[in-house]
């Protein structure tokens, strides 16, 4: 199986919203996470890291590094046998259904000759 790389993306408003909810709240909008997670996993070995949010990013270059302004928010890392597979794992993902504007890519880990 191929390992895949999943990058959540989401505005800054829907960030911002999930920062301020209470305990009980973030329990409760994880909840649809947590199914799809166990969906993933009931397919065998597909969930290698469930991941988590991402923030405080930095861009880094030659001449220095400054706040990140990307939109991404959180990763996951899954096993399948294909792109395709990978992308029909990911069509009812409930981040899509966050806020407007959530996307999710997909990138698969290629392996380099004689660093596996």
């Amino acid at each position: 199986m191929k390992k895949f790389i999943i990058l959540y993306h989401a505005p800054a408003s829907a960030v911002e919203q999930m920062s301020k909810a209470s305990p009980e709240e973030m329990k409760k909008g994880m909840e649809p996470w947590m199914a799809w997670a166990q969906k993933v996993g009931d397919k065998g070995d597909k969930m290698v890291d469930f991941g988590t949010p991402l923030g405080n990013g930095q861009s880094v270059s030659k001449s220095g590094s400054s706040a990140s302004n990307s939109d991404v928010n959180g990763y996951t890392i899954i096993r399948a046998d294909s792109m395709e597979q990978a992308v029909e794992l990911l069509k009812k993902h409930p981040h899509l259904d966050w806020a407007d504007g959530c996307k999710i890519e997909v990138f698969e880990s290629l392996s380099i000759p004689g660093m596996e």
